[in-house]
């Protein structure tokens, strides 16, 4: 990926969405951009134009903490931004580290981790990584996302589900919001690791194979996915809501377990544990099955 393109994209897409009333500068009745003048932004920032220019043409190695926030703060950019902004300004520099990787086909989650995923039985709950791969699940959380663990290709990935798979059109409702969520994370996940060739290959794949992903990937729009709520039509227990909490895994830098949870006493937490049941049910089918390699012996 560009470094120089995300920069420049970045920043012109950003000052396209601020208005001059926004800061406090007259509008004016000559107006030939949409939003914010580069040297608008320059003066917001305390820079000079020339030098801002040379920012939003790309040239970010080297600029100070100090100016990047001055940039975030002219730009009105929120905490998702701003990060997003000091990551390219990382990435950009030439003795800039890589995050820790991991191979999502053979990474497994250690026991203990397992442990604690299983322990967790009210809920779905699973480790996904920044290119939204699904690494570890409790049995729940596995029943819930069937139809991804169904798609070809390993491993099982959330936004390849959504844009790829037509199931997931009505497994999301608001599918448009869940699809602008997706490509955020993504691209949030591409200023902080430029150089992951698995993470280069599926944005390759998804603006091959989607018109939507395209659209929305072209809005350079990035976003911090920690909590909130959902609501899903799921093709065995019909529609949920559910509450959800993404956790930072401070032993695993990079990977986020999310935990999904109905409000008790709702139509939700019904469906939450009739899927349970059906999930136990299939498990057993399964492992008494004399096609596969396992058995209830084992």
């Amino acid at each position: 990926m560009d470094n120089r393109s995300e920069v420049s994209e970045f920043l012109s897409s950003r000052r396209a969405n601020v208005t001059p009333e926004q800061v406090g500068l007259p509008t004016g009745t000559n107006r030939r951009v949409k939003g914010l003048r580069r040297n608008e932004v320059a003066t917001l920032a305390g820079v000079s134009i020339e030098y801002y220019t040379r920012i939003e043409r790309g040239s970010i190695s080297g600029v100070s903490p100090e100016i990047l926030d001055a940039l975030a703060k002219a730009l009105r950019l929120d905490e998702a931004e701003r990060a997003h902004l000091f990551d390219l300004a990382h990435a950009a520099s030439p003795v800039a580290r890589p995050p820790r990787r991991r191979n999502p086909k053979t990474w497994a989650a250690h026991q203990s981790l397992q442990w604690v995923l299983d322990a967790i039985t009210a809920g779905p709950a699973f480790v996904r990584n920044g290119r939204m791969d699904i690494l570890a699940v409790n049995p729940l959380a596995r029943a819930f996302y069937k139809d991804v663990y169904d798609m070809p290709g390993q491993p099982p990935n959330i936004a390849r589900h959504a844009f790829l798979d037509a199931r997931a059109r009505d497994f999301y409702p608001d599918w448009e919001l869940f699809a602008e969520i997706n490509v955020a994370i993504l691209r949030t996940e591409a200023s902080r690791d430029p150089h992951n060739k698995d993470l280069h290959d599926l944005i390759g794949e998804l603006s091959t194979r989607s018109a939507d992903f395209r659209r929305l990937w072209s809005a350079h729009n990035v976003r911090h996915h920690g909590a909130g709520s959902k609501t899903f039509h799921h093709p065995i227990v019909g529609e949920i809501t559910l509450a959800y909490e993404g956790l930072e895994m401070a032993a695993e830098p990079g990977l986020t377990l999310t935990i999904y949870a109905a409000e008790p006493g709702t139509g939700s937490e019904q469906a939450l544990r009739l899927l349970a049941s059906w999930a136990a049910t299939e498990y057993a089918a399964h492992i008494t099955d004399p096609t596969t390699k396992k058995s209830a012996d084992h």
